[in-house]
């Protein structure tokens, strides 16, 4: 069964320049997912960028690599037409084999090789046909404004119970997905019918869009990941 990594790596970036390529613990901050793949056991591991700076260090990092087109990098370009672009080359060009694709973000670090494992086994061994990361919301309680008034979302405040009573949610966390090929060219989703998940702890989903954020996780990856003193 093909497990095919495909990381997608825009070269630019708002918040932080070159974010995709920073520093986070001693390495450029894609190398992490890239080992996580590697190490999770996908079949190979592909990276589809405008840069050619962070093609070359993805290739230094024992990732395969993809140029993506200018038009497929644009504020506005959405996540599944990059990943089209990536499958058909590496069905056409490369003519290797995929059964699932695993599509990591590189801005979720917060992960173990141990978590994708976990997905890539469940994807195997189930009826899905697409996957999601996720971690359990609690004590998490949403509004929104509908018709200028404020709603709660994913509880009636009327009838707040225990959390013990309350029904399981989850959320995509977006550290990564699985999803098969078919699903992708079908639908232009990343979900199709049958839609999994896999839990992930609730830590784990924090994700980089500011400097802020950037340390914040740098934080949680030394202590929790790494272990370090």
């Amino acid at each position: 069964m093909n497990v095919v990594a495909v990381i997608l790596a825009r070269g630019e970036s708002k918040g932080i320049p070159k974010k995709n390529i920073i520093d986070f613990c001693g390495k450029p901050l894609i190398e992490w997912t890239i080992r996580h793949c590697k190490e999770g056991g996908s079949t190979s591991v592909w990276v589809s960028s405008d840069s050619f700076e962070i093609l070359k260090i993805a290739k230094n990092c024992g990732a395969n690599t993809i140029l993506r087109p200018d038009d497929l990098s644009q504020d506005i370009s959405t996540s599944e037409s990059s990943w089209l672009h990536a499958l058909n080359y590496i069905e056409k060009e490369v003519n290797e084999k995929i059964d699932w694709i695993l599509a990591p973000q590189i801005t979720s670090p917060i992960r173990e090789s141990s978590d994708i494992k976990k997905g890539i086994e469940l994807a195997i061994n189930s009826k899905y046909d697409s996957l999601f990361s996720s971690s359990i919301v609690e004590d998490l309680f949403f509004w929104q404004y509908e018709n200028n008034n404020l709603c709660s979302v994913n509880y009636d405040y009327r009838n707040r119970k225990r959390r013990q009573d309350a029904p399981k949610q989850f959320i995509e966390n977006g550290s990564f997905y699985l999803f098969k090929p078919e699903v992708l060219k079908k639908y232009n989703n990343r979900f199709g019918k049958r839609i999994g998940k896999v839990e992930m702890e609730f830590w784990k989903m924090f994700e980089i869009d500011s400097k802020e954020d950037l340390e914040l996780c740098k934080a949680i990856y030394k202590n929790f990941i790494l272990k370090l003193p």
